[in-house]
């Protein structure tokens, strides 16, 4: 299987037994407690911070190949992360993420908020 074929055919699943057995294969488990992988995700999102920091905003918006190959690795290193908090504390992220939108869209109803970027508070 392609590169390709596998960022169009795997799911979200797929990707956390993938890295499940990653994980298990290394015996890295034991050091993967929710706060330990917290701060390390939040090192990688900082990694990915890094590539943008000087950028204007339009070139932040067109970044070349290789910037946005490190970019894309960084955000997978953030994503990897992100799934094994979830996967340690029990969390579908799925879930977790419908439930939030429809939060969200109680607090910042279309009629309000449409083209601002205020927060909730400044606005109800």
């Amino acid at each position: 299987m392609t590169e390709h074929q596998h960022q169009t055919t795997d799911s979200l699943l797929n990707l956390r037994e993938r890295i499940n057995a990653f994980v298990q294969a290394r015996d890295w488990a034991q050091f993967h407690s929710p706060k330990n992988l917290a701060m390390a995700m939040i090192v990688e999102a900082a990694e990915v911070v890094e590539h943008f920091q000087w950028m204007t905003e339009d070139n932040s918006r067109q970044l070349d190949a290789a910037t946005r190959e490190k970019v894309g690795q960084e955000l997978a290193d953030t994503f990897v992360y992100l799934l094994r908090i979830a996967e340690v504390c029990g969390i579908d992220l799925i879930a977790a993420t419908h439930a939030k939108i429809e939060l969200n869209a109680q607090k910042y109803p279309v009629e309000k908020c449409k083209g601002s970027n205020a927060k909730y508070t400044e606005y109800q």
